[in-house]
């Protein structure tokens, strides 16, 4: 079978699995009363299922199995065959957790202990940076220092998507755009098996959109954002940041990660730096984040989610010009021209919005 026929399955399977069971999971959702009540912090004004994540793991776990029967990792060595699976049973895991704290209401701390183990398992089987690019000296190898910043890269990435995860569609599509721009920079630099990983998982996650965008039937819940926040860390990572050579274009694959996931990350960031700073908890909830900010200054619902749509793509469209993928900086000239629209589209909402004395 061709290779690239394997990254076109992947993607399907997921898709048509993910089409098929959000429907059933949503049934059984209601059935049981899992739902997330509003609230507050919330915008959404009645009771939703919040259990589709379950659809996305089964859709993107499916898809990775029936391509491993086919033969789609086939030719590994060893150690590479161990990083898929790292990265395969730490999404597992990280799924688990998330659906126990979607079902039982764990706490933060119980949480944290729990996604530092499985991350710590993940980095034994082979899911480890081992390099950082430092200016002006090349890649440096880190040696012990591996470790801890694995933990908190795989760790910080599964609470960015979940943290983003506060309107319709958002974590959804935010992480479909970052999993297809992993997939097409991990097959421009000869990673395949981490290609087929994202390509499943970008599957998993638009279809998802199918139910989830506004207005929202079913809502992914922790079990979904923590899977695919884990697995687009743990993929950036077998597929861009392991590498060896002391070259250009592996100092440039070892950015990459933390630029196409530059937009969860750094709104984790600011969140967490804000709390802190106000001696909050920063696991108390509250409404600093970016769509929080763009919602209260009178943007839409949808404009909101539209612009942070497109400050995704924009970011990964600079990764795809990096990276030397054919026509990457064309896609990044298209994206910024994109994200300047929808920016005017932004300001004019807002002016609006004051015009009408909001």
């Amino acid at each position: 079978m061709s290779g690239d026929l394997y990254y076109i399955i992947a993607f399907l399977i997921a898709n048509l699995v993910v089409l098929w069971s959000t429907p059933v999971v949503k049934t059984v959702g209601l059935k049981s009363g899992y739902v997330d009540q509003p609230g507050e912090r919330k915008v959404h004004k009645k009771p939703m299922v919040r259990l589709g994540g379950i659809s996305i793991f089964i859709g993107s776990f499916t898809a990775l199995i029936i391509v491993w029967w086919l033969g789609g990792f086939a030719g590994l060595p060893p150690d590479r065959e161990w990083e898929v699976w790292g990265v395969t049973l730490g999404g597992l895991g990280f799924f688990l957790i998330g659906l126990g704290d979607d079902l039982f209401n764990l706490t933060p701390i119980s949480r944290l202990i729990m996604e530092f183990t499985v991350a710590a398992l993940a980095w034994v089987a082979g899911v480890r940076i081992d390099f950082l690019s430092i200016p002006l000296s090349g890649l440096i190898h880190i040696s012990w220092l591996s470790l801890p910043l694995t933990l908190f890269w795989l760790v910080g990435m599964a609470n960015a998507i979940n943290m983003i995860d506060g309107l319709d569609g958002l974590a959804a599509g935010v992480s479909g755009i970052c999993a297809v721009v992993i997939l097409i920079v991990t097959l421009v630099m000869g990673q395949p098996a981490a290609a087929i990983i994202a390509a499943a998982l970008a599957g998993g996650a638009l279809g998802f959109l199918r139910y989830n965008f506004n207005p929202a039937q079913i809502f992914m819940g922790d079990g979904g954002a923590y899977f695919m926040g884990f697995t687009l860390a743990g993929v950036a990572v077998i597929g861009l940041a392991k590498t060896t050579a002391v070259t250009a274009v592996a100092v440039t694959a070892v950015l990459l990660p933390y630029l196409i996931l530059a937009v969860p990350l750094l709104d984790m960031s600011t969140v967490i730096i804000s709390r802190l700073s106000r001696g909050r908890s920063p696991f108390a909830a509250d409404k600093g984040h970016l769509h929080h900010r763009l919602l209260k200054v009178g943007i839409s619902h949808r404009l909101t989610v539209l612009f942070i749509y497109c400050l995704t793509l924009w970011v990964g469209s600079l990764a795809l010009g990096f990276s030397n993928v054919p026509s990457g900086w064309g896609f990044a000239i298209g994206a910024t021209l994109l994200l300047g629209y929808v920016s005017w589209q932004v300001w004019r909402n807002r002016r609006v919005e004051e015009d009408n004395g909001g």
